[in-house]
């Protein structure tokens, strides 16, 4: 992966940030996507320090303008992206479906699936026009089945699986390569998110259980990219030891 071009959404923090400090120390190049441009720019020098090239394109993944505006501005080398992860998504409360809030319901489904699909629409005809490439999305165990108070999440991440089956089947005749990556319990700042703050609540998740981090998956994201360019990762289902579902997972007092 030295000297490949990767893209990253949701680069500023949890699994993003992990997969940004994965291949920089790689040797690979790096276009990072966030809202916080602070935190993108103290990125950027860290890993630059490494001797890689890093490019920041701060835009919230739901504005599709701000998206596309950032796309076209690639010039020269920061076009030829070698692997796009789509990892930007989030999840907002744990309400029941017939009590939950329309405008965060809009939130989650424009972050989690149209962003990735606007994205994987801009980046992906160059992949196919240069004949190599590899898409990587972040999609979630709980896109296998719902649970309690998460159903509109949950189906927005059964969204990325069939969206990313999807995907292979258009790019079966090119080299250009789908994976979808699903993690269990990963703690990262996505539950502090999910209960709106309340770092108590997005603690006691993890109550009992060692779960994974973001460099975790970052490890796994690296293994699928680094495959050899006949082998094609489809999909891989990663959880902590002690978790066996979305649901089910042994708790140590």
């Amino acid at each position: 992966m030295k000297g490949k071009l990767i893209f990253i959404t949701g680069a500023t923090s949890g699994i993003g940030e992990g997969c940004a400090r994965k291949f920089a120390s790689m040797g690979s190049n790096l276009i990072l996507n966030g809202r916080n441009t602070e935190k993108l720019e103290a990125l950027k020098q860290e890993l630059t320090a490494q001797g890689v090239d890093v490019l920041t394109l701060p835009f919230d993944v739901r504005d599709r303008q701000a998206m596309r505006q950032a796309v076209d501005s690639l010039e020269g080398k920061w076009k030829h992206i070698d692997v796009l992860i789509n990892n930007a998504g989030l999840v907002i409360g744990m309400d029941k479906e017939y009590e939950g809030s329309l405008d965060e319901w809009d939130v989650v489904i424009d972050t989690n699936i149209k962003a990735l699909l606007a994205m994987t629409r801009m980046i992906v005809p160059g992949m196919v026009e240069r004949g190599c490439g590899h898409v990587i999305n972040i999609g979630s165990i709980a896109g296998d089945a719902a649970y309690a108070g998460g159903s509109v999440y949950c189906a927005t991440k059964a969204a990325v699986k069939a969206l990313s089956d999807g995907l292979r089947i258009d790019l079966v005749d090119t080299p250009v390569r789908v994976t979808n990556i699903k993690p269990g319990m990963v703690e990262t700042n996505f539950s502090v998110i999910r209960f709106r703050g309340d770092k108590q609540k997005a603690d006691a998740v993890y109550d009992g259980i060692r779960p994974l981090t973001g460099d975790d998956i970052a490890d796994v994201v690296y293994y699928a990219a680094s495959a050899p360019a006949h082998v094609q990762i489809a999909e891989v289902l990663v959880m902590p030891t002690y978790q066996a579902t979305g649901t089910v997972c042994y708790r140590q007092k």
